[in-house]
């Protein structure tokens, strides 16, 4: 990833995506050449110098003070999302973060597979890349088209925008790849040296358009709680919750659960799921393989 294409990216779409008036300033009445804020609207917000917010948003966040960076996601309205990729920015721009990153022992110790066999709703274990490396018996029979994948492990990214079957699974598919693109955005800030990334970023653009024009968004949303509902094609509609558990000796990778409103149609479906789930032959897994060093 280019570092400054990057910022200037991130920065001129949030400063597109508001108003004038929903800044607070006053209402200039006639056409405006630009969409959103003005960049010395945006300095004038931030307490900074045209010159020097120009010169950040060009690219050239590295030494920015956290005030600063406050000062700008204040004036953008960054979410927390938003605003963790900012930092994530600034501090990946600087020539000196560029290191390797050490290898990582494998998060999927015994006890964590002992507790994630041991849930009774669907579970299972992804990483920033979006890679699905583990799952209890319940989680493999929710997302069983994705364990017929060739690619191991499998991976959601490459599901949603590849895979047709995605489009019957997904009750709503637009909503399903705005929020796999923005995660990915986020990790590709967290951690710009990891190859695996890139690769499938650039993978997905050049297969998919429609990945494309969604990239170039440059939306950021970091995988923590909310609702789906999904299609199954065995057991029917299910309306599910989801909770991220950030799983320790890694922060990229989660343990996610699915959990349905007792006594409602999707909880029925759940107890179905799961008469059905040890009928499913248990595929082969790498997800033991342990993590590579980061190469500069």
């Amino acid at each position: 990833m280019e570092f400054q294409q990057e910022i200037r990216g991130f920065l001129m779409s949030r400063r597109a995506g508001i108003t004038p008036e929903q800044a607070g300033l006053p209402h200039v009445s006639g056409n405006r050449r630009v969409k959103g804020l003005r960049r010395e609207e945006v300095a004038m917000l931030a307490g900074l110098s045209v010159e020097y917010y120009t010169r950040i948003e060009r690219g050239r966040l590295g030494g920015a003070s956290e005030s600063v960076l406050d000062a700008i996601a204040r004036a953008l309205r960054l979410d927390d999302d938003e605003r963790a990729h900012l930092y994530d920015l600034a501090r990946n721009v600087s020539p000196g973060s560029r290191r390797t990153r050490p290898a990582r022992a494998s998060p999927l110790t015994a006890s964590v597979r002992q507790v994630l066999d041991s849930m009774s709703v669907p579970a299972v274990v992804q990483n920033g890349r979006l890679d699905l490396l583990a799952a209890n018996d319940l989680g493999r029979a929710l997302y069983a088209d994705l364990f017929t994948t060739p690619e191991r492990p499998p991976n959601f990214a490459r599901y949603v925008f590849l895979d047709p079957r995605a489009e019957d699974f997904y009750a709503d598919l637009d909503e399903a790849r705005d929020l796999l693109v923005a995660m990915l955005r986020a990790t590709a800030g967290r951690d710009p040296l990891d190859r695996r990334v890139t690769e499938l970023i650039g993978e997905l653009s050049a297969r998919s358009t429609d990945f494309a024009a969604r990239w170039a968004r440059h939306h950021v949303r970091r995988h923590s709680r909310g609702r789906k509902t999904v299609h199954h094609p065995v057991v029917g509609t299910m309306d599910l919750a989801y909770d991220d558990f950030a799983l320790p000796g890694d922060p990229d990778v989660t343990l996610t659960t699915y959990t349905a409103d007792p006594c409602t149609p999707s909880a029925d479906a759940l107890t179905l799921l799961a008469a059905w789930a040890p009928s499913r032959q248990r595929p082969p897994t790498t997800a033991d393989e342990p993590h590579r060093t980061r190469p500069s």
